[in-house]
């Protein structure tokens, strides 16, 4: 008897550590971005975002960095970008680049995100402490530890080096931190709400939310940044290269 009670008891456990493991909501598949639509899909767009409001000693530079994109494209001009110098986008940029997908592979320990513009990759550690920052190398992604809290998927970076481009083309120092909340609002609809702070070069964190179209059975394609055509001028306008024949 005394067996078959421990027997149950083992079970009850098992059973119990199984529904704790199943009940993480899947993110796993690919996602298109979403901005909205005027049928019933309408309430599942992401909010309005909170304002940038960047320290003085930054917003002049800024602005007028904005303002000179502008003019270049009523001239019909780029601006250099990361896309024009063949660079990764990096984060929180790649998590949403014009209308291409991002794909996510969940497992237990580790959640992959793919976006498909460069074949950016990102690696989200499961259960894992965030690492001392001193002791990692900034690059264009940082370092990603997550965690559950209900059905949010909480994720925390850092690292990310200031040579890359911010959310909006804002600039940033090494203290940038980023904190996502990945929540299944609707079995296909999926929003990663993003707060940013940056002690240095913002005077409160700015938050905002991108939203996600499930694409059933979509299959990611290539794309790699192999571009000997376009060069950027000495007034940093994008130019194409022009071959003789």
């Amino acid at each position: 008897m005394r067996l078959l009670f421990f027997a149950a008891l083992v079970l009850v456990a098992a059973c119990g550590s199984l529904r704790g493991q199943a009940a993480h909501p899947d993110l796993s598949g690919a996602w298109d971005p979403f901005r909205g639509s005027k049928g019933p899909e309408a309430k599942y767009a992401p909010p309005p975002a909170s304002p940038l409001v960047l320290k003085p000693e930054f917003a002049g530079p800024y602005q007028t960095r904005r303002a000179a994109e502008a003019d270049a494209a009523k001239r019909g001009e780029q601006l250099a970008n990361a896309s024009a110098q063949c660079v990764p986008y990096g984060m929180p940029t790649m998590m949403s680049v014009a209308i291409y997908p991002v794909e996510i592979i969940q497992t237990p320990k580790q959640v992959t995100i793919i976006a498909e513009a460069f074949s950016e990759v990102r690696r989200v550690y499961i259960g894992k402490p965030q690492v001392d920052p001193t002791d990692f190398a900034p690059g264009y992604y940082g370092h990603s530890v997550g965690h559950w809290e209900g059905d949010s998927l909480v994720v925390d970076t850092i690292g990310i080096k200031p040579t890359v481009a911010g959310y909006l083309g804002m600039p940033h120092s090494p203290q940038l931190h980023i904190t996502e909340r990945f929540d299944l609002v609707a079995p296909d609809f999926l929003h990663d709400q993003i707060t940013i702070d940056d002690p240095v070069t913002l005077e409160k964190p700015v938050q905002y939310t991108l939203a996600y179209k499930r694409l059933p059975d979509y299959e990611m394609v290539e794309f790699v940044c192999d571009n000997n055509r376009e060069y950027v001028d000495d007034k940093g306008v994008v130019r194409l290269k022009l071959h003789d024949h």
